[in-house]
């Protein structure tokens, strides 16, 4: 494959990047015309995929193999099925037999795995625990009847295809009809591209786990801070990151400096379009199928009835935004109110850009590009500290719990005097366990307490002024798959080390540490802690992952969990599919470094 690679020096930003894929997009876009040179032919492959094919029935042929793109203005290759990025929409019927052909034309061996789709694990598309994977011009027929319906994606499990562009949305018809029915349907694929090649970026993050970050805390925000809070404060803000060897501002490995944010394969320039007609009810399928990104999205001036979740339908509730993490998916409906554009803005977690399409009566129309927000810090209750060694600095608020962070009735407020008026509604708690292995190079901290809320949107989303949707706010419709009450608990910590870029679970990467073993048929409660400072999307393959209150009370459910920095979380499983599964963080390096596990179940 032709990449191009990345080097640190922030000058060398292409013009064509900085258009079509950073933050300052919008300020780009009457460049971009109709046979204007390279604006013109920068375009040219996402103005064919504009709305990705979809494939129907029951037996489907795809073809995996490496296919020339033009995404930032350079053409390189991607990896494709079909010929096309991203890969075909495939529309299953909920009860229907199913027959996937896939033939790999690559010269290396390749995968699909069908993510959030319960099938026997044999078909579950994971070299090296469900099958060997599929050899170079070899082809393997997966097999398998489709228990559920909903929104989900497919993607590679062989190294780091996936963030080549080897991806694509399934959308599952109910037997019995959508109970949220729309008169437009469209899947809104969220992805982020790099011309480098992936091989390049992991090893620029393991030579400096900051290599692509370029919001690091400057000296004019510390003079600002300064004189917001007191030179003081300020300077004891300062020096505690930087006795922890940690920064505020690491929200994302990899970032708009070598990234551009796609929606359906577009950049933000090439201005996606999902037609609609005053009145209309439509359905947006918001897939993260990113390597590495979490997205916050909105559509200014339009409310979202969010009525389903990783596939699963939940009690609608309307919101004005929200957090995807890697590998979520989110069903909205919108219903334009008025005869004119409307932006859907999808802004990296760090701020760094942003995907963009358009919601319009008619093609070629444009609404405003609203600006990015600020770039968010993480706080040091983000970072698990403990309030209560932190007396006497009642300026702190954003030191000590960000905008709008939340804390637990019964916490230490000494170090909180003078900050009325902030939300006491979530809990945490003292975290007293930590497994031995913690403590060695694969982890640099063991955080002492943790926030068990569900109703915190997270860093960059609290108290914005806008309706946010957070775990809290969901509930799948039906209940709880399994009433009983789980008769076993296994607590696992998300571990990592930033500086020599590895992570893990329990301080232990996938190749030191043994499987994880589930009785058949019995109910189990996992309990997730991150001890680390940065979101993990973590993905069970082969059984559902039912979210719970603190006090067990049953909420959503999903392939797909969220856990925030400094965060405990809590759900339930049924182990009812026998076999091996992968249990990983979503994040494609991190799961490559060492944040993954086998699930036996037996």
């Amino acid at each position: 494959m032709s990449f191009e690679h990345d080097h640190p020096s922030a000058a060398l930003l292409s013009r064509r990047r900085f258009v079509l894929g950073l933050g300052g997009a919008a300020a780009g876009l009457a460049l971009l015309k109709p046979g204007t040179g390279w604006a013109a032919d920068a375009l040219s492959a996402s103005a064919a995929s504009r709305h990705p094919a979809v494939l129907r029935g029951t037996h489907f042929k795809l073809d995996i193999a490496e296919t020339p793109v033009n995404i930032t203005g350079r053409k390189v290759l991607a990896t494709a099925i079909n010929g096309q990025l991203p890969a075909p929409v495939l529309h299953w019927r909920e009860g229907d037999l199913i027959t996937l052909d896939v033939r790999n034309r690559l010269p290396v061996s390749s995968s699909i795995h069908w993510h959030g789709i319960l099938l026997p694990f044999r078909m579950d598309g994971v070299p090296g625990l469900s099958y060997p994977g599929i050899a170079p011009g070899g082809m393997y027929r997966y097999h398998f009847r489709v228990k559920q319906s909903g929104t989900y994606w497919y993607h590679s499990h062989t190294r780091f295809q996936e963030q080549t562009g080897l991806y694509g949305a399934i959308v599952v018809e109910p037997r019995d009809g959508e109970r949220f029915p729309a008169q437009r349907d469209y899947v809104m694929v969220l992805s982020d591209w790099s011309d480098s090649d992936p091989e390049t970026i992991y090893a620029n993050l393991k030579k400096m786990g900051d290599y692509y970050s370029r919001t690091e805390p400057t000296i004019p925000e510390l003079m600002r801070d300064a004189r917001a809070h007191g030179i003081s404060t300020a300077l004891k803000q300062r020096l505690a990151w930087d006795k922890m060897r940690m920064s505020p501002r690491d929200l994302s490995d990899v970032t708009g400096y070598t990234y551009t944010y796609l929606i359906n394969g577009v950049p933000p320039a090439g201005n996606w379009t999902g037609l609609f007609k005053h009145g209309e009810k439509v359905r947006l399928r918001f897939i993260n199928a990113s390597a590495m990104t979490y997205f916050d999205v909105r559509i200014p001036g339009l409310k979202m009835t969010v009525v389903a979740t990783d596939g699963q339908d939940i009690d609608p509730v309307s919101v004005e935004e929200f957090r995807i993490g890697v590998a979520e998916t989110l069903d909205v409906i919108v219903e334009p109110a008025a005869d004119r554009a409307w932006t859907v803005f999808a802004q990296a977690i760090d701020r760094s850009g942003f995907a963009l399409a358009t919601l319009a009566p008619r093609e070629g129309m444009r609404a405003e590009v609203p600006a990015m927000d600020p770039i968010p810090s993480l706080t040091m209750a983000d970072m698990g500290m403990n309030m209560a060694g932190m007396k006497g600095m009642a300026g702190m608020k954003d030191m000590a719990m960000g905008s709008g962070q939340h804390m637990a009735k019964g916490h230490d407020m000494s170090a909180m005097q003078g900050m009325a008026g902030m939300s006491m509604s979530a809990q945490t708690v003292p975290i007293h366990h930590h497994y031995p292995t913690e403590y060695g190079p694969q982890n640099t901290k063991c955080i002492d307490v943790a926030s068990t809320a569900l109703d915190d949107p997270g860093a960059g989303l609290r108290n914005n002024g806008r309706r946010v949707l957070t775990y809290a706010d969901m509930h799948t419709i039906g209940g709880p798959i399994d009433d009983r009450a789980p008769g076993r608990e296994i607590e696992l910590h998300l571990t990592g080390n930033m500086g020599r870029y590895m992570w893990s679970f329990n301080g232990v990467p996938y190749d030191k540490a043994r499987p994880i073993l589930f009785h058949h048929g019995e109910r189990l409660r996992i309990v997730l802690i991150n001890d680390t400072m940065m979101n993990h999307p973590i993905h069970m393959h082969g059984m559902w992952s039912e979210v719970e209150t603190p006090d067990g009370e049953f909420r959503v459910r999903k392939h797909t969990v969220n856990v925030r920095p400094a965060q405990r979380i809590s759900y339930r499983v049924t182990a009812d599919a026998l076999g091996r599964w992968a249990y990983h963080c979503h994040m494609l390096y991190h799961m490559d470094s060492g944040m993954f596990r086998a699930i036996v179940v037996k």
